[in-house]
């Protein structure tokens, strides 16, 4: 079975995106993380044969919050208590059966425009090999995926830093794991990272199509939200 994770946290004004808030307000930054989870579950609505929304935290406006936006195309799995890598850990242990044909990918919810493309690579990548890395451009990575456990595989990681995908190398490296690694992507943590999603989505091609939940909120910012050039 081949199963979808998104790892998505309720977004709450002032407790999500605090760099973008930084620069553009805690609203409009919690408004842009709730539409780059919409977008996500619009546009992979179908990818695997189960999709899973791994929720944080366990509250009664977050499970109301994401049973309302899953609409029934993703399921809820709430995230455990612990660190990100214990998080991870827990995703891989419940949702690989042990002696069956499972194929598990996660992803974050801060990549909206994610190319489906790359998620069906993840999955062909793990026909062949037992792990499969997205690197992201900030140094961590976007995507990974199992088709068994590796032991310590998230252990001794420097989370949120610019060394997690370095880091992942060598744990895979000392449990004798070479994994397969897609082309690299971008996360959507700072102002820099928001203009550049603002351009792809602004490319004239796309117009915002294949995101079309953040290209409104996009809209919606004050017209000086950045520094990309404007018309004329």
């Amino acid at each position: 079975m081949d199963t979808l994770v998104v790892m998505a946290k309720h977004p709450v004004a002032g407790q999500v995106k605090t760099r973008l808030a930084a620069s553009l307000g805690e609203q409009p930054a919690a408004a842009l993380a709730t539409a780059f989870l919409e977008d996500l579950i619009w546009r992979l609505a179908d990818c695997g044969d189960r999709r899973i929304l791994a929720t944080w935290p366990q509250t009664g406006e977050s499970h109301d919050f994401f049973s309302q936006r899953s609409a029934g195309r993703f399921d809820l799995w709430p995230q455990p208590e612990g660190s990100l890598g214990d998080r991870l850990q827990a995703v891989f242990r419940d949702h690989l059966r042990p002696g069956l044909d499972d194929r598990v990918v996660v992803i974050g919810s801060d990549s909206p425009t994610l190319p489906t493309q790359t998620l069906a690579a993840a999955f062909d990548a793990l026909d062949q090999q037992d792990v499969v890395l997205g690197p992201a451009t900030d140094g961590g990575y976007v995507l990974i995926g199992l088709r068994r456990m590796v032991p310590g595989l998230f252990e001794q990681i420097d989370w949120s830093t610019a060394f997690v995908y370095e880091q992942t190398l060598q744990r895979l490296d000392a449990a004798g794991v070479r994994p397969a690694v897609l082309p690299a992507w971008y996360d959507i943590d700072t102002l820099d990272d928001l203009v550049r999603l603002y351009r792809e989505l602004d490319d004239g091609a796309g117009e915002g199509r294949s995101a079309p939940a953040t290209w409104y909120r996009l809209r919606e910012l004050s017209p000086d939200w950045d520094t990309r050039p404007t018309d004329g």
